[in-house]
């Protein structure tokens, strides 16, 4: 299974979520060899609840994943900490759910959670977390203690961070990825479906549960394909978005 495990199904976090914009998504997804996706949206996306109010509308869900005619999307958020830096959560629709219920006093930065807070909740609904573009210098996780990133399940190898800091960022978060003794994986941090493809993993099954996709992480058992096109892909859907801002075809409420 080919899966990107950090993925965005709006164009920016002031959009509204539309199944149109969706599904172009996962058909450029599809175009582009994945097999699935984690739909780790922002947590304080405007309007986050009406994603699977429309996703539940349109498709079944099956184990821990939406079935997009044949193309799996397994629920999931990107959440900010206090003193910096994004964590990635994957898990079933319910526990996804419920931690952002749990998150709603902290949508705004100036009570964004504690980061050990924000890892119990992980530890009490069993939810996969990514340390996201750990060297991001707008949000980094290299301030925070070791002790809390050892009960990270992984660090993100951002596209995105590729493209912007150059090739090197791979040996950078695997140098802290050792360090801390946690695995390095893939995600695209795409915003506009021209990014799909950029970098994926390869996993070595084909899985239908998160906690089955944690194991085959957590004892290396995939491999990270970074896309010879990453820096035309990673350019082009930055430039499209720029573009849909400044026309005003951005739909915000």
């Amino acid at each position: 299974m080919i899966i990107d495990l950090h993925s965005h199904i709006k164009l920016t976090k002031k959009t509204v979520f539309t199944i149109e914009y969706f599904r172009e998504s996962i058909q450029e997804a599809k175009a582009n060899g994945l097999d699935a996706i984690a739909m780790t949206e922002h947590f304080n996306t405007f309007h986050f609840h009406d994603i699977y109010e429309h996703l539940d509308q349109h498709y079944s869900y099956k184990a821990d994943y939406y079935d997009v005619d044949g193309f799996k999307v397994f629920p999931g958020m990107e959440i900010d900490v206090k003193f910096g830096g994004h964590i990635l959560v994957i898990g079933t629709r319910t526990s996804i759910l419920e931690l952002r219920s749990k998150l709603e006093p902290h949508t705004d930065a100036e009570h964004f959670v504690e980061f050990g807070q924000l890892l119990d909740w992980c530890d009490e609904l069993s939810l996969l977390r990514i340390g996201a573009h750990p060297f991001r210098e707008s949000n980094s996780l290299t301030q925070h203690d070791v002790a809390i990133l050892k009960r990270l399940h992984a660090f993100d190898l951002n596209g995105k961070d590729l493209f912007t800091y150059g090739p090197g960022m791979r040996d950078t978060v695997m140098d802290l990825a050792q360090t801390i003794g946690i695995p390095m994986v893939a995600g695209s941090d795409t915003h506009h479906p021209l990014q799909f493809g950029s970098i994926m993993n390869h996993l070595d099954s084909d899985y239908d549960k998160v906690a089955d996709i944690s194991s085959c992480l957590q004892e290396g058992r995939y491999q990270i394909e970074i896309s010879p096109c990453l820096e035309t892909k990673v350019k082009s859907a930055n430039l499209v978005k720029k573009l849909l801002k400044q026309a005003g075809k951005v739909a915000v409420q």
